[in-house]
């Protein structure tokens, strides 16, 4: 059985009689009293009982906590989120369900973080999600039955570097987090698309926030991805440029009064120069020296990503490859991947990232040999991110379903 209404074992039909008897003092509370609405948090904890109405009486108390009840009336995020930050509801699956877009490629993570806090852009994505909850009511009661859940589209063109810049990398998994404790099972499906090469790395760096549940729910599809998107929303719900025939008023394939689609973010938004970083760790480069950090790289595809600061001067810093580790090799003896060039780093922290196309031993070199008198002192952190291995649907046909992508635990 499917453990929702209509579609419920007998212990199932017990188990939400007992929840619905456990949870009598706070029912009231809840955006929500009917059985379709209590059957989410029991399916996200496959009916087990106490921890189902545990979830629902911590959703409660975050409710309260960040006033989810008037985020739609009340509160509306700073105009940098609401210019800059891409996205929004945009027509209606088969089944009637709404439909959300992502578009990745043009946000700029560094200059929002420059612009606003993280708060705001986790209080944003609240919002979001019960503008997305209360579309999902109205369309139940146009359509006369239950509509629970949204369908995502993740337009990934141009993820890069940039993406994975780690404090936005953060922010997001908290985002996921979020959703995942408080608006359970209101993901029937994302597909993601356009995924350039760099897709699985900027995956493995968030699946671990997502459940198993909702994971197989994620599609990444093929060259194909039109003819699929067309198998589950109607030509006329779904935009021009995504393979439909719906724009808005005035022709735009776009549908830019649905669709956010942005740009980089002008620096007159900024109100800080750096997002504070809290580093692993600290070395010191000896004046007229150079300090090497050595990483080794086993298969390409891997993204090398680093941030540092320095204590009251410049330093230069550059990246090298090698071929094998724990040999020291001058700085001419080795192939320069990054150009090597003096950073202000004790005014703005450094942060950079690099996709290794080769195996090898990466150097990351700090280099003082031009300075005669004054030792460095460097706070760093760096990361060798692993890129994830994911099924993707065949190309070769629309008819064909497109096969999750579950990560670990998929068989």
């Amino acid at each position: 059985m499917s453990g929702r209404a209509g579609d419920l074992s007998p212990k199932q039909a017990e188990a939400l009689e007992q929840f619905r008897e456990r949870i009598q003092d706070v029912l009231p509370q809840l955006p929500a009293q009917h059985d379709h609405f209590l059957l989410r948090w029991l399916r996200a904890r496959n009916f087990n009982l106490q921890k189902s109405e545990a979830m629902l009486r911590k959703h409660l108390e975050f409710r309260k906590q960040v006033k989810v009840d008037t985020i739609l009336t009340d509160w509306r995020p700073p105009e940098v989120i609401e210019k800059y930050l891409s996205g929004g509801m945009c027509g209606y699956d088969r089944e009637g369900s709404p439909v959300w877009y992502d578009v990745i490629g043009p946000v700029d993570p560094k200059g929002l973080f420059l612009s606003a806090s993280k708060q705001d852009f986790i209080k944003s994505k609240i919002r979001d999600c019960e503008a997305l909850q209360e579309e999902c009511s109205l369309q139940s009661q146009r359509l006369e039955r239950n509509v629970e859940s949204i369908t995502m589209i993740y337009d990934v063109e141009g993820l890069g570097l940039k993406h994975l810049w780690k404090p936005a990398i953060e922010t997001y998994g908290e985002i996921l987090q979020m959703f995942e404790e408080n608006y359970p099972e209101g993901l029937k499906r994302l597909f993601v698309i356009k995924a350039p090469k760099l897709f699985p790395v900027a995956f493995n760096l968030v699946k671990h926030f997502l459940s198993e549940n909702t994971r197989q729910k994620i599609y990444i599809l093929g060259a194909n991805w039109q003819e699929v998107l067309l198998k589950y929303i109607d030509a006329e719900e779904l935009p021009v440029i995504y393979g439909g025939k719906l724009t808005d008023p005035d022709g735009d394939p776009r549908c830019r009064t649905k669709i956010n689609h942005v740009g980089p973010v002008p620096p007159s938004y900024y109100v800080r120069d750096h997002v504070k970083v809290d580093y692993e760790r600290c070395l010191t480069v000896s004046r007229g020296s150079s300090q090497q950090l050595d990483y080794e790289v086993l298969f390409p595809g891997c993204v090398l990503r680093w941030q540092f600061a320095t204590e009251g001067a410049d330093i230069g810093f550059g990246v090298f490859l090698k071929a094998k580790k724990g040999e020291w090799k001058k700085a001419s003896q080795m192939h320069e991947v990054v150009l090597s060039q003096r950073y202000n780093s004790h005014l703005v922290p450094e942060d950079g990232s690099l996709t290794c196309e080769r195996p090898g031993v990466y150097v990351l070199r700090f280099d003082n040999t031009y300075s005669i008198f004054q030792a460095k002192r460097i706070s760093i952190s760096v990361e060798v991110l692993l890129p994830d291995h994911m099924q993707s649907p065949p190309t070769n046909g629309a008819s064909k379903d497109p096969k999750p992508a579950a990560g670990d635990g998929q068989s």
